[in-house]
């Protein structure tokens, strides 16, 4: 088949899409006063980047992703530990957080991001090997499973909270949940975990409401630490420091409206609206009518990764699918979902439209295995090859 003919289209369509959206936000991001750099111009270059990225990933099919996906893991494990140890001079402390190297001549680098798809493909791997070697399953087999999909995915979680960076923790906890449901163990297994997991969380936030004196006592946790739980659940009270971006963010998506304001007509005056409150940029230029433009591209993306996942030809393919299908949807729900008060603010950028070198790289190299896995596709007349 010619590349015309195999090359997903589709997708290709989406993609192009985010990258319009992304620009015209961005384009009234820099606006502000806040700010004398070209985003959109940056991230343009870094869609570039990304799209030759992209054309040399579509050349190689799925099973040499699978091969190096041991190599991609350890060197990803490496550069969160290095970021650990590293000096200020090369890994400097931003906002309260170590969690990028700045190189010279290259910028900021963020490993976290990147390491996020070196997980995915690890456990899509280990998952494949675990079937194909033991045919015969039982509760010993599950809990072995289960032990590989944490045990792989704690090793970076740990790095990543030692930066610390909880908005990209709890990302790495979703991809584990979600490569845990699919992942073949029986649900008699995956349940009772989960519904103990669910408990333990919410007996946290209930201590940390009512009892905070009780988390710093046992757990180390302070009472600043928890400001971002108090501020999401009155901001009103914490409008001058951790409610003021929920407060600003809120009131820019609301004066929006249906329709919005317009393109550059933004009043609300909202910091790091260019990253992680990209969206309300979106909701206040172009009201309810362009917030839902976006969520609907978010929408067809998903549905077209999990057409490509349900076609897939190997295991392992499916498996990353899935795992980026989680990578992506848990960015947008909570993305979103912090601009208007339905989930905590945790600084995590919205896919594809935020702006970052780092972020938007690491998500187009999750969009390649995409291209990689659909441009690779053969239809068998008895099923799986």
């Amino acid at each position: 088949m010619k590349f015309e003919e195999r090359f997903d289209w589709k997708l290709g369509f989406v993609l192009i899409l985010f990258m319009i959206i992304s620009c015209v936000a961005l384009y009234s991001a820099q606006q502000s006063a806040q700010y004398n750099e070209n985003f959109m111009m940056k991230q343009l270059v870094w869609y570039v980047v990304g799209g030759g990225i992209i054309g040399v990933m579509l050349y190689f099919e799925p099973d040499f992703y699978k091969k190096i996906s041991w190599p991609l893991y350890l060197a990803g494990l490496i550069a969160l530990l290095a970021l650990v140890i590293a000096p200020s001079t090369i890994a400097p402390v931003i906002k309260g957080q170590k969690s990028w190297f700045v190189l010279p001549g290259l910028g900021s680098i963020q490993p976290s991001e990147f390491m996020k798809v070196f997980t995915i493909l690890i456990l899509a791997n280990v998952v494949t090997n675990h079937h194909e070697r033991i045919r015969v399953k039982d509760l010993k087999s599950d809990f072995l499973l289960l032990g590989k999909i944490v045990g792989l995915t704690l090793a970076p979680l740990a790095l990543i909270m030692q930066q610390p960076d909880l908005g990209t923790g709890l990302v790495f906890i979703a991809i584990m949940g979600g490569m845990i449901i699919i992942s073949g163990i029986r649900w008699r297994v995956i349940l009772p975990i989960f519904g103990t997991l669910a408990a333990a969380g919410t007996f946290i936030i209930w201590l940390a409401i009512r009892f905070p004196q009780i988390l710093d006592q046992y757990l180390g946790v302070k009472q600043y630490q928890l400001g971002r739980i108090y501020s999401w659940l009155n901001p009103e009270q914490y409008s001058s420091s951790e409610g003021f971006q929920l407060i600003r963010a809120m009131r820019a998506i609301g004066s929006g409206q249906m329709y919005g304001k317009g393109l550059g007509e933004r009043e609300v005056y909202l910091p790091e609206s260019h990253s992680d409150f990209i969206f309300s940029i979106i909701g206040e230029e172009y009201g309810f009518i362009g917030s839902c433009v976006v969520l609907l591209a978010f929408f067809l993306f998903i549905y077209r990764l999990t057409t490509i996942a349900s076609r897939a030809n190997h295991k392992f393919s499916t498996y990353v699918i899935v795992g980026l299908i989680c990578m992506i949807a848990f960015h947008v729900f909570q993305n979103i979902g912090m601009s208007i008060q339905l989930l905590p603010i945790t600084g995590i950028p919205l896919p594809y439209i935020s702006y970052g070198g780092s972020s938007l790289l690491a998500f187009l190299l999750a969009i390649g295995l995409a291209f990689s896995v659909s441009y690779h596709h053969r239809d068998f007349m008895f099923g799986e090859n």
